[in-house]
């Protein structure tokens, strides 16, 4: 097993995430037995992945005596929330760029979920208008860096945070996730079979898989995509695990082939369709969990499609990451309204 004691870290989340079984919906499926990993339950501001990759990432902000972070998202983006919490916690100015991807122009979307908690954490908000846009993920980025560019010249001492706090740095956050799965099924007594997620930025499954990598340990981790086609998802997961086994101190322990990524129904960024309604309603019912419509939604769309198509035994042990974003769910008010 690795250790990450000696990386620079601010203790923001509430760690280890419980490893739950979701029995109810695993016998209504007719299986495979499907596990939740509850990184919802990270803390900070209602919770989610991003928290795990702040804490190196924002550590490195500390270090260079910042005083203002900048990063960007979508209009609902958990990353953002979280990093605006995250730098109320550490007495950081948060600037933040939001961009309405899906054109949507109801006032819940616009003003409440996870928009409404970045006020309450202080953060400035800019509008961006997308235009000229081909990749958001570059866009995004891009916009950042000019945002930082013009604070730094203004004498303030910002800090650009990437889309996710997706950097091998932020990576090391989901190694040690790998680390606490590998952890908790030896105390469970559980064979996992594969985990599952919803991929975008990479960085979630750049250290999963960089940790179980560095860690010898033979878990397949599938991400369903989510904005890039899955081979150009795979490349950049790919590079950045390497990445990050590198700062692990094993820096050819990541195979391309270990790297998989796929979207067998693709969810058209940040739209409520007819199918995540159905799985919202589905693991709330269920499993009292609450499932996002943004990212969590559509991997589990996924995730459902995948065993409808065999990819899975009935008897084996199916691990989803809980990303986390329930508040986004108060921004869909409109259309969740007709789930009965």
């Amino acid at each position: 097993m690795f250790d990450l004691s000696s990386f620079p870290r601010v203790r923001l989340a509430h760690l280890p995430t419980p490893l739950e079984p979701m029995d109810r919906v695993s016998q209504h499926l007719g299986g495979p037995r499907l596990w939740i990993k509850r990184d919802d339950c990270t803390g900070l501001s209602t919770g989610g992945n991003k928290v795990r990759k702040l804490e190196f990432v924002l550590a490195d902000a500390m270090a260079a005596k910042a005083d203002t972070v900048v990063t960007a998202g979508a209009r609902q983006s958990n990353h953002s929330r979280q990093t605006a919490a995250a730098a109320a916690r550490l007495g950081l100015k948060c600037h933040l760029l939001l961009w309405n991807m899906t054109g949507s122009s109801e006032r819940t979307y616009l003003q409440n979920g996870n928009v409404l908690l970045d006020r309450l954490h202080s953060a400035t908000i800019h509008e961006l208008s997308g235009e000229g846009a081909t990749d958001p993920l570059t866009y995004l980025n891009g916009e950042v860096d000019k945002l930082t560019q013009q604070l730094r010249e203004q004498g303030v001492r910002p800090y650009a945070i990437p889309v996710g706090a997706s950097t091998p740095k932020g990576a090391l956050g989901y190694a040690e996730c790998a680390r606490e799965l590998i952890l908790q099924s030896k105390e469970l007594g559980l064979k996992i079979d594969a985990v599952v997620h919803r991929s975008g930025s990479a960085g979630t499954q750049a250290g999963l898989v960089a940790g179980f990598a560095v860690a010898s340990a033979q878990i397949p981790v599938i991400g369903i995509g989510g904005g890039k086609a899955p081979k150009e998802l795979e490349e950049l997961v790919f590079s950045m695990a390497s990445d990050t086994a590198s700062l692990l101190g094993k820096p050819s322990a990541v195979r391309r082939s270990a790297v998989m990524a796929t979207d067998p129904i693709p969810v058209e960024y940040g739209r409520l369709t007819r199918e995540v309604a159905d799985v919202i309603r589905l693991f709330a019912r269920t499993e009292g969990v609450l499932i996002d419509p943004v990212y969590t939604g559509p991997a589990l769309v996924g995730l459902l499609e995948l065993i409808r198509e065999g990819k899975f035994a009935r008897d084996s042990n199916v691990v989803f990451i809980h990303t986390g974003g329930t508040a986004s769910l108060f921004s869909y008010v409109d259309g969740l309204a007709g789930i009965r």
